[in-house]
């Protein structure tokens, strides 16, 4: 019976820190909308962005947390912006979610993951770039066309069914509009060309849910220590002779 009040005390606990949140989800039918639309609910409000959940058939949800004023602006903001690339499916407010949703949503590991790592921002003068494809071949076309283009880098690729492929690129923001302009030509020349997004200046939370965050960011190169690989010779020891000056000497004669 004390566990059960104990149990029930927690949650009650755990459901008041929900009281003055909300989750927005807005759904798309491509991975670049998606991603430029979770850019524009993030720029547009102070929310954060929880991660994307791709279900198949090429849709794709992106999911934020903040107070519930941010979320619906945010939500709103996001709507308008798939419905500018003609790719919106749905979306929905969840005003005062129970905290049982973050056993099935990965709410507050995403959010305690904010909390370490702060919020500045690494790729300010970056830009990323996402051109999707129908089917494998020419989106591989594509990333081909783009590395030669200009100076980028080719970081991931996703697949989020129904044949749909997107290669995400990273650069300055003239780089990646050159490298992306180019993909499209040779992508629309091998097959079918789907969608296309470019980030100018992307906020680093937006980095941090894609699939590619380590690759964007430089590593430091490790020092490398020379290594000394010559043989020391042996040291000479000195050694004290016998005094041989008292000998006798015997000379045998040849006959």
């Amino acid at each position: 019976m004390e566990a059960q009040d104990h149990w029930s005390s927690a949650t009650a606990q755990t459901n008041d820190d929900y009281k003055d949140t909300a989750l927005g989800l807005v759904s798309t039918r491509s991975f670049p909308a998606i991603v430029g639309t979770a850019d524009m609910m993030l720029k547009s409000a102070g929310v954060h962005l929880v991660g994307y959940e791709k279900t198949g058939s090429g849709h794709c949800t992106a999911i934020v947390r903040g107070n519930i004023a941010d979320v619906r602006l945010a939500v709103e903001s996001g709507v308008q912006t798939a419905e500018q690339f003609g790719q919106l499916i749905s979306s929905l407010v969840i005003a005062r979610p129970y905290a049982n949703l973050e056993a099935v949503l990965p709410i507050g590991g995403r959010l305690q993951q904010l909390a370490q790592n702060g919020s500045s921002n690494r790729l300010s003068n970056q830009a990323i770039g996402l051109l999707e494809t129908r089917g494998f071949p020419p989106m591989v076309g594509a990333a081909d066309a783009m590395l030669k283009a200009a100076d980028v880098q080719v970081a991931s690729y996703e697949k989020i069914g129904s044949g749909l492929c997107t290669v995400i690129i990273r650069g300055t923001v003239a780089n990646v509009a050159v490298a992306v302009e180019a993909g499209m030509y040779e992508a629309e020349r091998i097959g079918e060309l789907n969608a296309v997004m470019v980030i100018p200046r992307p906020l680093d939370e937006l980095e941090q849910t894609l699939p590619v965050a380590s690759c964007w960011l430089e590593q430091p190169e490790p020092f490398l220590m020379p290594l000394n690989l010559k043989k020391k010779k042996p040291e000479l020891e000195l050694v004290e002779l016998p005094d041989f000056t008292n000998l006798p000497l015997e000379i045998k004669r040849e006959e």
